[in-house]
């Protein structure tokens, strides 16, 4: 095995969640599939020791970020990090915690429950007055985490949610809804009041941000509350290169974007979840009209056939004539567009809500949603000419009215002399947000084809069986035992139905073998980190390039902070392909310790 590297022959960020299907064994294990059998035991213990070193080594007061080297000198989140902050985004704290819940549920070991409530306090802790959670936390305090925000927030190029301090809660990538859902995992667990408040205010802050009144009642912004000094537009360079296109767009075209209705990441549907949640474990009935103002709210933002699709999102209130309603744009490389990958993840939440609500309403509008994706796949000349759509099916972006796709770009080479742009051309992307996506098409109709066929009993059972439908049709606060699992597979709103099955996954004698093999002596796995990032070194130049260099590449110039592959590294100096380093991954620590709990699970 290669001796990982230091900080001070590799100080940089490794960030990239990494996919279970490579993260789960250090290198040098494959021959570890024809190991003798693990054994229930001895797999457990190998957890235990995974566990105790996470929570008592790795966490920081039991928060985690998403990365670290293997001696800790460097930690990482979806940038680099402080070694005194955590990230509430995922993978992060909430991520390892429900982990840590769900090793105690199969093995009922203390062990794991004292890692998961300290992380639970951490996340508590992390929890803004308003009741929801920013991405980040700095338990060294305020004035730390507003200098992590000028120094590397600020010059992180591609990561515009990093660049200004909000001070503001956030429903970006699940964090306040993942962190929320552990709360009230804990609080229901042993009804302990250390998370009872922490949940009431979560709730509340939940409550207190869904939009009220008019086409954007029922649904949520990016941020909450409002922050006066948000950045309404993006700079554009004075000098722009000579090669660039005169009638390019450009910046954030419905200025900021945090309170428009938000679909990004699902956010919909990551707080349906909490609620329902909070439905089934806490008897909650008020909360069921919540949940249906935010469904109908997801079905009043489709747009109008023949673009029967939805956007990142939508605009919470009028503006510049536009009504609202009408899709808007976000950051300044998510352009004023529908997207593929929004509306396909909105139809399986149709079908999710029709399999709770019974509610045939739910599936009327899919089939001109599906009609609307048919019509706007990417071409084969498109593919062709350009690697970074291979695999893909669909564009990103769609223009409204004309059904064109809009790709977009960038000149420069940080964030002070460069910007994104977007235009027809399909050649020279994004490489950090991809210009194609995969859409299942067929997948979708043959859904939609099954629940369309559902007669009215198998409807009435569905009712039943949801946590929407109060126990024989008395709406008296029945209560619903959570799902036990929640972290080796994410959860969809249907696993919350009464007895619905959540599937663990299958994991062979010899697969359990090789993940206790691959924790050596170390009491951790060690797995090759797909991102690095540059060191702070400064405001970047406003000094004009001219060059094509960081067009296509997931990083700018030495002076921006964004995560990048190392092995693939914009080809201008100082830049040269490295190998990857090994680090503790917080991604892998879940996935691997979800696969354990599926076998000791399957072994009693």
């Amino acid at each position: 095995m290669k001796k990982p590297l230091s900080r001070r022959t590799f100080s940089q960020l490794a960030v990239t969640p990494i996919l279970a299907s490579t993260a789960l064994l250090p290198p040098g294990t494959a021959q570890a599939a024809s190991a003798p059998a693990a054994g229930r035991a001895e797999a457990v213990r190998a957890m235990r020791r995974a566990a105790a070193f996470m929570d008592g080594t790795v966490s920081y007061k039991g928060g985690y970020v998403w990365n670290c080297l293997p001696d800790l000198s460097v930690t990482w989140g979806e940038m680099e990090a402080k070694r005194t902050m955590c990230w509430v985004q995922p993978p992060g704290t909430p991520s390892v915690g429900h982990s840590m819940l769900d090793a105690y549920h199969a093995t009922g070991d203390e062990l794991f429950h004292r890692a998961a409530v300290r992380t639970g306090l951490a996340l508590v802790e992390a929890q803004l007055p308003v009741g929801g959670w920013n991405y980040i936390h700095d338990f060294a305090g305020e004035d730390s985490l507003r200098d992590w925000y000028d120094r590397i927030g600020s010059n992180g190029w591609r990561l515009e949610e990093f660049q200004h301090y909000y001070g503001k809660a956030t429903f970006d990538d699940a964090g306040t809804s993942v962190a929320a859902q552990l709360i009230l995992r804990l609080y229901v667990e042993r009804r302990d009041p250390r998370f009872r408040r922490s949940l009431e205010r979560a709730l509340d802050f939940v409550l207190a941000s869904q939009f009220r009144g008019g086409v954007a009642d029922g649904g949520w912004p990016q941020r909450y509350p409002a922050f006066p000094g948000a950045v309404s537009r993006t700079p554009w360079p004075e000098q722009r290169p000579p090669w660039l296109p005169k009638d390019v767009q450009h910046g954030m075209e419905d200025g900021e974007y945090t309170q428009h209705v938000t679909f990004n990441d699902d956010v919909l549907g990551e707080n349906i979840k909490f609620l329902i949640m909070c439905v089934s474990a806490l008897g909650r009935r008020d909360l069921v009209a919540p949940v249906h103002r935010a469904m109908e709210c997801l079905r009043r933002m489709q747009q109008p056939g023949p673009q029967a699709g939805w956007a990142l999102q939508h605009l919470s209130r009028a503006r510049n004539g536009r009504p609202a309603g009408a899709p808007a744009g976000a950051r300044s490389y998510e352009p004023r567009a529908l997207t593929t990958h929004t509306t396909q993840t909105n139809v399986t939440q149709l079908f999710h809500y029709f399999r709770l609500t019974g509610d045939r309403a739910c599936l009327s509008r899919v089939p001109e949603a599906l009609d609307w994706l048919e019509s706007c796949r990417l071409t084969s000349r498109q593919i062709e000419e350009n690697p970074l759509l291979a695999g893909r099916t669909h564009p990103t972006f769609v223009e409204l009215g004309t059904n064109r796709p809009k790709f977009v770009h960038r000149f420069g080479s940080n964030i002070r002399n460069g910007a994104y742009y977007y235009d027809y051309d399909h050649t020279s992307t994004l490489s950090h947000y991809s210009a194609g996506r995969s859409v299942d098409i067929d997948a979708l109709r043959s859904t939609y084809a099954q629940l369309a066929a559902l007669t009215p009993s198998e409807v009435a059972d569905l009712r039943a069986r949801s946590p929407l439908t109060p126990a024989g049709g008395h709406d008296h606060g029945d209560r619903i035992p959570l799902p036990r699992y929640f972290s080796p597979r994410d959860l969809q709103l249907s696993d919350l139905l009464r007895d619905a099955p959540l599937p663990l996954p299958e994991v062979t004698d010899a697969e359990a073998a090789a993940l206790v093999d691959g924790l050596g002596t170390r009491n951790h796995w060690l797995t090759p980190l797909d991102a690095v990032t540059n060191p702070y070194l400064g405001p970047g130049s406003t000094e004009p390039y001219d060059g094509r260099a960081y067009m296509s590449k997931n990083v700018g110039d030495p002076r921006d902070t964004s995560p990048y592959n190392p092995e693939d590294p914009p080809l201008e100096p100082p830049y040269q392909p490295r190998e990857r380093p090994l680090g503790i991954s917080s991604s892998a620590y879940v996935s691997n310790m979800g696969k354990l709990i599926g076998y000791v699970t399957r072994q009693k």
